[in-house]
C-alpha cells in the first residue's frame, strides 16, 4: 500500500490496471484490512468466471452475485413466457408473478415495440450563420448517411444503418450550437458503440462542410424513436372487485397530478424492467436515464403508465417507455447467464425483448398499485424481511419458518427479536 508525503494512505496507484488481479486484490486487502474470508468471497466468480469478468471491465478484483429468479404466469401477445429477473429487492418477483396471473385473460398483456432507431449526435460550436448551416447540412444528408454506413457494412446488409439526419440550432450559455442527429436503425443491438462510431465518422465532414468545431460525437440515450408500449384490459372481478379497480385508477390519477408520487410510481415500473435488464446484461443505466427523461418530456415529471376504467367498467392500463435493448453484441454475448436468460424467454429479436420488458413493467406497476390500495406495500416486503432476519439471527431448517411466523404474528419484525425468539426455542428444546 502506498503512502503520501504526510504518511497517509494514497489512492494514487500508477498502472493499477496493468497489475495482475491477485496483486490488485492484495493492495485492496491491505488498504481495507480485509480478512482472508472476505478475500475468498470476492474471488468467488460463480457463473460469470474470472476470465469473462476481466474482459468485461477494468481493475477487476472479484465478483458480486445477485439472485437470478423466474417470474411465472406471463402471457404476452397471446404467448406464454417465463421471465428471468435479477435484483436484490424482496417481493418484486412474487408480485410480478401474481400480477401476471391476474392479467392473463383476453390474451394477457399486449405489447408492441417500434423500430430500433437510436440517435447519434454531433454538437458543433462556432459555426458561422448556424441556421443557414443547418440547411446546408440537410442538403448533404445522403453524403452523411453514406459516410456513416461505410463504418458498418454488416448492419446495412441486415437492413439497418443510418437512415436520416435531423438538425437543430440550440442556444447555450456559450453561444449557439448546432445539434446534428443521425438516426440509426441498430436492428437487434443496443447500438451505442455502432452509433458512436458513426457520429465520429461524420464529424470531420461536417466541420469541412459548414465550418465550426465538433465538440461532442456520441449516442443519445434519450431513445424517443425506440419506444415500447404495453396495454391490458381486465375485468374488476379478476383483481378483487370494482372497488379495488376504482382505487387503482385513483392511485394513477394521483401520480399524474404529483411528481413526488410519479417518481415512486415509475420506480415500480422499472422494478420489473431493470430486473430483466440485469438478467440479460443490458445497459440498465441508459434505460433508466431515458425513461426518466421521457417521463419529463412535457416539462413536468409524469408517470410512464396510466390506469382507467373503460365504458364497460373494465380496468385498462397503458405503458409507454423508451427501451434501448439488444440481443447481440456487448455484454449480452459476453455474459453466459445473459445468454441463458434469453434462451429461457425464447427471445430472438431486440423488439421482442423490449415488448416483454414493457409488459412486465406494466404488470409490476399494477402489482404495486394494487398492493398500495389494498393490503399496503409493506405486507409482502415485511414477510420476506422477517424471513431474512430469522436466517441472519442463525435460524436453520424449520426454525426459519417458525421464527418468521412468530415475528409476523406479534408484529415485531427486528433482528433483536429474531435473536430473542431463537434463544427461546433453543432453550426450550434442550
Amino acid at each position: 500500500m502506498s503512502v503520501d508525503s504526510l504518511g497517509s494512505r494514497c489512492s494514487r496507484i500508477t498502472g493499477f490496471y496493468n497489475i495482475p488481479l491477485e496483486e490488485r486484490l492484495k493492495i485492496v486487502k491491505e488498504w481495507a484490512q480485509l480478512s482472508d474470508d472476505e478475500v475468498a468471497t470476492l474471488l468467488n466468480f460463480g457463473n460469470l468466471g474470472r476470465k469473462t469478468a476481466e474482459t468485461m471491465i477494468e481493475n477487476v478484483i472479484g465478483a458480486m452475485s445477485y439472485p437470478f429468479a423466474i417470474a411465472v404466469n406471463f402471457r404476452i401477445n397471446s404467448r406464454d413466457y417465463l421471465v428471468p429477473m435479477v435484483l436484490e429487492e424482496p417481493s418484486v418477483v412474487a408480485a410480478a408473478s401474481n400480477a401476471a396471473r391476474m392479467l392473463r385473460e383476453n390474451g394477457g398483456i399486449e405489447a408492441e415495440a417500434a423500430r430500433q432507431i437510436m440517435i447519434g449526435q454531433v454538437y458543433m460550436m462556432k459555426v458561422p450563420s448556424p441556421h443557414y448551416a443547418s440547411m446546408k447540412i440537410l442538403r448533404h444528408k445522403y453524403e452523411l448517411l453514406d459516410i456513416a454506413n461505410s463504418t458498418n457494412k454488416t448492419l446495412v446488409s441486415m437492413g439497418g444503418g443510418a437512415k436520416d439526419v435531423e438538425v437543430r440550432v440550440i442556444e447555450t450559455r456559450r453561444g449557439p450550437a448546432l445539434a446534428i442527429n443521425l438516426m440509426v436503425d441498430v436492428v437487434d443491438a443496443m447500438g451505442a458503440n455502432t452509433v458512436n462510431t458513426m457520429a465520429e465518422a461524420i464529424a470531420p465532414y461536417l466541420e469541412k462542410l459548414v465550418g465550426g468545431e465538433a465538440r461532442l460525437r456520441i449516442v443519445s440515450n434519450y431513445a424517443i424513436y425506440r419506444v415500447a408500449r404495453a396495454w391490458v384490459r381486465i375485468s374488476p372481478e379478476s383483481i378483487g372487485g370494482r372497488d379495488v379497480a376504482e382505487k387503482i385508477v385513483d392511485a394513477s390519477a394521483i401520480a399524474e397530478a404529483d411528481p413526488f408520487r410519479a417518481v415512486t410510481h415509475n420506480k415500480g415500473v422499472l422494478n420489473g424492467i431493470i430486473a430483466i435488464a440485469l438478467a440479460t446484461a443490458q445497459d440498465h443505466r441508459a434505460i433508466e436515464a431515458g425513461a426518466h427523461a421521457y417521463a419529463s418530456r412535457d416539462g413536468i415529471y409524469k408517470p410512464l403508465s396510466r390506469w382507467d376504467l373503460d365504458s364497460e367498467g373494465y380496468l385498462v392500463g397503458f405503458l409507454e417507455i423508451p427501451l434501448q435493448v439488444g440481443v447481440v453484441g456487448g455484454s449480452v454475448k459476453t455474459h453466459p447467464v445473459a445468454q441463458i436468460a434469453l434462451k429461457i424467454m425464447g427471445v430472438k429479436t431486440a423488439r421482442e425483448l423490449a415488448e416483454i420488458m414493457a409488459a412486465v413493467g406494466l404488470a409490476q406497476n399494477f402489482a404495486a398499485l394494487r398492493a398500495l390500495v389494498t393490503t399496503g406495500i409493506q405486507s409482502g416486503h415485511m414477510k420476506l424481511h422477517a424471513r431474512n432476519l430469522a436466517i441472519l439471527a442463525g435460524a436453520k431448517g424449520e426454525l426459519v419458518d417458525i421464527i418468521t411466523e412468530q415475528m409476523i404474528k406479534n408484529g415485531k419484525i427486528s433482528f433483536d427479536y429474531a435473536v430473542q425468539l431463537l434463544k427461546n426455542y433453543e432453550r426450550t428444546s434442550t
